[in-house]
């Protein structure tokens, strides 16, 4: 089964807890603190793989979560890191955040990985906290929480050709006969329901890799027919093999709606290097058109190719026109490269907004509040105190006091609860 897009749920590890120890020996009563830091948490990472050629695997596993790493131990000892999970997926996977729908990563190369996850930080040991006016720190850290992410991958087929036109024109029929490929063959339209690849030999030392797109028809671009899943994978594509049905009822007709339906779906479709041939040339109908429909296609500056995929007639030819095209267009990478990077506002870590959710409860919401609230150890009165220090040094506390909170009032901050006291 070939499956191109999924979604999928991923959690990287949490960071592992620092340790409050102080030394404790026969002849060192007052060693100090030697409690040690927490291991990292383990990081996702979707990496690309030329071993693997579909999303299918997918349908049974879809939640991807990172080991957490180890706690430190006494003697400053630290925790063990986590491993980072590597998720493999086809060349051609593009990564999109599910929620937000933003981008996160083109994967086109094999090994080229991208960390969709961080593994959270481990926690500091009270070793670290020690100082000239504090020499029994009883402050640690627990470890950083780790990101959860729902991830939609999406899989565009990477071919160096590709081969398009209306349904039942002969595209599989061409694949096979010019590649290794065997896909499925009927004489009725819709007999592809999936992309097909196959490689084709220019010479000795020379291949490319064509894919069939199943058929296109009018509104493909907005999802009718097979179109808008597949038009997709038109994208990766650098040159295309239109093939024309020679026993349709207009030709040019078909031309003009499958242009007009890749130009809907992404402007850059219409304007990728064009292989156009008449196919079924061995039937006495196509020969009769052939004449006008050359003329035809001449006023549009297009030179129509003819040949018959069934009988092998000239295949060979229209596959080194679309080689020489080939040659002239630049490589994916090279696209890639020359594309205009987005640029993203980057948030304040440090930013938060308070909500009053009741006559004496508050909430207090911003990533590097929750973060501190995650690591703090409530049970230890120096780990509240540091705790305190920080809402004071973001500003919560007097943003808190500006809006109107009041002795014994209530401050929820993520799953923490805490009672306001001046």
């Amino acid at each position: 089964m070939f499956i191109d897009q999924v979604e999928i749920f991923t959690r990287s590890g949490k960071g592992g807890n620092g340790m409050m120890h102080f030394r404790r020996e026969k002849f060192a009563p007052r060693g100090g603190p030697d409690g040690g830091d927490g291991g990292k948490g383990g990081d996702v990472i979707i990496e690309a793989r030329h071993t693997v050629n579909s999303l299918v695997a997918f349908r049974h596993t879809m939640r991807f979560a990172a080991d957490d790493g180890k706690s430190g131990g006494s003697k400053k000892m630290y925790g063990r890191s986590a491993e980072t999970l590597i998720v493999p997926v086809p060349l051609g996977t593009v990564v999109y955040n599910a929620e937000s729908g933003d981008l996160l990563g083109d994967l086109t190369s094999h090994g080229q990985q991208l960390l969709v996850c961080k593994g959270g930080r481990g926690g500091r040991g009270n070793v670290h906290f020690k100082s000239s006016m504090n020499q029994v720190p009883r402050t640690a850290e627990k470890g950083e929480p780790g990101e959860e992410k729902r991830l939609r991958l999406e899989l565009k087929l990477i071919a160096d050709i590709g081969i398009i036109g209306v349904p039942n024109a002969g595209k599989s029929t061409l694949l096979s006969v010019l590649t290794n490929a065997k896909p499925e063959i009927a004489p009725y339209p819709f007999t592809t329901i999936q992309p097909n690849l196959g490689v084709a030999e220019i010479d000795a030392d020379t291949s490319v890799i064509l894919a069939d797109i199943p058929g296109l028809i009018e509104g493909a671009s907005q999802g009718v027919g097979l179109g808008h899943d597949f038009l997709r994978h038109i994208q990766r594509t650098r040159v295309l093999i239109h093939l024309l049905d020679g026993l349709s009822d207009d030709p040019l007709a078909d031309f003009s709606q499958i242009n007009t339906e890749l130009s809907l779906f992404d402007e850059n479709l219409g304007k990728k290097p064009q292989i156009v041939a008449l196919n079924k040339i061995d039937q006495p109908e196509a020969q009769e058109l052939l004449p006008k429909l050359k003329k035809e296609m001449k006023k549009r500056g297009v030179e129509l190719l003819s040949i018959s995929a069934m009988a092998r007639t000239d295949v060979q030819a229209l596959l080194l026109n679309a080689y020489q095209a080939l040659a002239e267009t630049p490589t994916m990478e090279e696209i890639i490269a020359t594309a205009m990077p987005i640029y993203r506002p980057q948030e304040d870590p440090n930013q938060f907004a308070i909500t009053r959710e009741d006559g004496k409860q508050w909430r207090v919401t911003g990533p590097a509040i929750e973060r501190a609230a995650a690591m703090t150890y409530w049970e230890h009165s120096g780990s509240v105190r540091r705790f305190q220090r920080i809402i004071e040094a973001i500003g919560i506390e007097k943003a808190l006091r500006e809006a109107g909170v009041q002795d014994g009032d209530t401050v929820f901050i993520s799953e923490f609860e805490l009672e306001w006291q001046d």
